[in-house]
Parts: C-alpha cells; sequence; structure tokens
C-alpha cells in the first residue's frame, strides 16, 4: 500500500512545483475575495437616523465614540458600532394587568388583582457613552420589564385593596415611578412617568364590595336624608325669623321713613314761611313800585301835554304875528305902490289902458266896444266923458 502511495505523493509534489509561479498570485486573489466578502457583510459606513445614537468603539485604542443623525464609518475588525434609539417608549405588562392573568398583582390581604400599568421611558443620551457596554441587545425584556416586576409587585405589597382602587392611587404611581427612576438610573434609563388605569379586582371580592357600597349607599342615603329634614326645619325657621325680622324692620323703616318726612315738611316750612312772606313783601313793593310808576307816568303824560299845548299856543301866536306881520307889511307895500302908480296914473293917463290891455291881452284878443262917449269907449280912444 505504502508503495503504491509514493508515486501519487511523488506526482503531487511535482505538479506543486510547476504551479510555484502562480502561488503568489492565488493567494492575493484569495485575500481579495475575503476582503470584499468582508465589506459586503459588514458595511464600513453605518447611518444613524433621526431619533437614534449611536456608539462606536475602537477595539484597538478602546475609544468610545458617540454619534447623532448621520453617516459614521465603521472599519471591520477595527469598529464596533450599536445604534440606540432614544425616543420614548411605553412599556405595559399585560401578564398583571388582570386578577385572572398568569401574574396577577397580590395585596396586602393577600388578595389576586390586576392593574392596567404604563411606564415611559427612554434611554438617557448624555450617559450613553458610559452604559452602551453593559446595556443588552433587547433592553425591554432584559432590563425593564425585571426593573418593573420586581418595583410594581413590591409596592402594590404595601397596600390593601380599597387603598389601590379608590383613595391612594397617586401615592401608589409616585411610590413606583420613585423606585424605577432609581433602579433604572443606574443602567442610563430615564423614567418620564407612570400612569395606573383600570384595577380589575376579585370576582368575590367585588361582589361583596358592591353589597358594602349599596349598605353604605343606603346609610349614606339615610343620614343625607335626615340632614336634609333636619336643614329643612331650620330653614322653616330661619325663613319665619326672617320673616319676622324682615316685617320688623320694615316697620321700622316705615317709622323712620314717616318721621323723616315730617321732619323734612317742618325744615321745609322753616324756609317756605320766609319764602312766602318775602314774596308777598315783594309783591306788595312790585305794587307799590307800579303804582309809583303809574303816578309818574300820568305826570309824565299831562307835564308833555302842557309843553305840547305851550308849544302850540307859541306857534299859534307866532303865526298870528307873522301873518299879521306879513299883511301889516303887504298892505303897506300895497299902499306905496298904489301911492306910486296914482302918481304914475296922475301923470300918465294912457297908462291905464295900457295896463287894462295887457291884463285882458291873454284872455280877450279883440274888444268890440259900442260907439258913443261911454266909459271903455272914451277910456281906450282917450276921449273924454
Amino acid at each position: 500500500m505504502l508503495a503504491r502511495l509514493q508515486p501519487l505523493v511523488a506526482s503531487i509534489r511535482e505538479s506543486f512545483s510547476r504551479l510555484a509561479p502562480l502561488r503568489g498570485l492565488a493567494v492575493v486573489i484569495v485575500a481579495g475575495g475575503i476582503a470584499a466578502y468582508t465589506v459586503y457583510q459588514h458595511p464600513p459606513v453605518r447611518t444613524v437616523g433621526h431619533g437614534e445614537a449611536g456608539v462606536r468603539e475602537n477595539r484597538l485604542t478602546g475609544e468610545i465614540t458617540q454619534w447623532s443623525d448621520g453617516s459614521v464609518l465603521v472599519l471591520p475588525l477595527v469598529h464596533e458600532m450599536r445604534v440606540f434609539s432614544i425616543r420614548d417608549r411605553t412599556y405595559r405588562p399585560e401578564n398583571m394587568a388582570k386578577a385572572t392573568g398568569s401574574a396577577p398583582l397580590q395585596s396586602l390581604e393577600g388578595l389576586s388583582l390586576g392593574v392596567d400599568l404604563s411606564v415611559r421611558y427612554a434611554i438617557d443620551r448624555a450617559r450613553l457613552r458610559e452604559v452602551a457596554a453593559k446595556l443588552p441587545d433587547d433592553i425591554d425584556a432584559e432590563v425593564v420589564e425585571p426593573a418593573v416586576a420586581g418595583v410594581v409587585y413590591k409596592v402594590f405589597a404595601r397596600y390593601t385593596v380599597r387603598d389601590i382602587f379608590s383613595t391612594k392611587r397617586a401615592e401608589i404611581q409616585q411610590s413606583i415611578e420613585k423606585e424605577l427612576t432609581a433602579r433604572l438610573g443606574a443602567d442610563g434609563i430615564v423614567v418620564h412617568d407612570v400612569t395606573m388605569g383600570n384595577v380589575d379586582l376579585p370576582a368575590e371580592y367585588r361582589r361583596g364590595m358592591d353589597q358594602l357600597l349599596a349598605e353604605e349607599l343606603a346609610s349614606e342615603k339615610m343620614r343625607y336624608t335626615l340632614e336634609l329634614k333636619d336643614k329643612r326645619v331650620k330653614e322653616v325657621a330661619l325663613e319665619g325669623e326672617a320673616e319676622k325680622t324682615r316685617r320688623e324692620k320694615n316697620a321700622e323703616a316705615s317709622a323712620r321713613e314717616q318721621v323723616i318726612a315730617a321732619k323734612g315738611q317742618e325744615e321745609a316750612m322753616k324756609h317756605v314761611l320766609p319764602f312766602k312772606q318775602r314774596q308777598v313783601e315783594q309783591r306788595q313793593l312790585e305794587a307799590e313800585a307800579e303804582k309809583q310808576a303809574r303816578i309818574r307816568g300820568a305826570e309824565g303824560t299831562a307835564q308833555a301835554r302842557r309843553i305840547e299845548a305851550s308849544g302850540e299856543s307859541d306857534a299859534r301866536q307866532k303865526l298870528a304875528d307873522a301873518e299879521a306881520y306879513r299883511l301889516e307889511r303887504v298892505g303897506k307895500v300895497n299902499a306905496e305902490q298904489m301911492g306910486r302908480e296914482g302918481v304914475m296914473v296922475t301923470a300918465h293917463p294912457l297908462l291905464i289902458q295900457k295896463i287894462l290891455a295887457e291884463k285882458l291881452s291873454d284872455k280877450v284878443q279883440v274888444i268890440i266896444a259900442p260907439p258913443g262917449d261911454g266909459v271903455i269907449t272914451a277910456a281906450l280912444l282917450g276921449g273924454k266923458k
């Protein structure tokens, strides 16, 4: 057998010796293929989206760098890159939402109950570089759920069922939020708020509570009824007292009004009587003033009439004197003129015919005189009678 293998080995060695020049090229091709496959499987560039944060660790130097939105260079076998969502998340444990669920809560009395819890949390961006190395890939299942379960079961075990669903809901929420904040804060997770919704009670407890509530409601109703009747009695008494007081106040107010009215009338009369007296005196003075005015008016009228009569008499006297003077002057002038005319006529007798002809010339154009020795003929012809 060995003899048969020796020629085979020799032939293989001879073949490899012939392919020795191609060995280096094959190694390069194989190395390039491995590198290309590595780059394909692990791209050197990673993208960090909106609402995410990336943490890159250099395996050679141990340097940790945090990145926000954008692209990050990640070299294979050199860098290790993890991307975390920094958006708010909400965890709602379904297994403790029902009293008949797989993992119900326990009260102080040992009763099972369910509570609809909602925990809103997010990864702390400021501490991401610090806690990125110890955070698991599934943060919800490996960090948040165990922490919430441990805190919630412990907190609810301190309170009775009545406290949980009625009186101390806000206190329970604050206790859970406080303890979760401290517990998850060590892992770089920030708890924003804890909300406690519907409380699912056991059926037996709910029936007993319904009966108790019915009895309490009946008792409260009776108490409220008695209080209402008592208040009604007090209200009636107070209304009667108020009506009595109101009537007394009205009577007192009416009496005060009458007294005030009488005092007002009396006070008014004190001012009215002097006012009336002043009115009477004023009217007397006005009558006296009117009398004096009328007397003075009559005296003035008489004086005016006397003055008018005296003036009229003087005017008539002056007119009479002027007329007498005029007549006297006219008579003198006429006498003087007649004297002059007489002298002229005596000296010139023909002036009479001339004057007569001048006076009648505009009225009579032809004078017919009887023949003879009449006066007119003689005068016209210059004859003698």
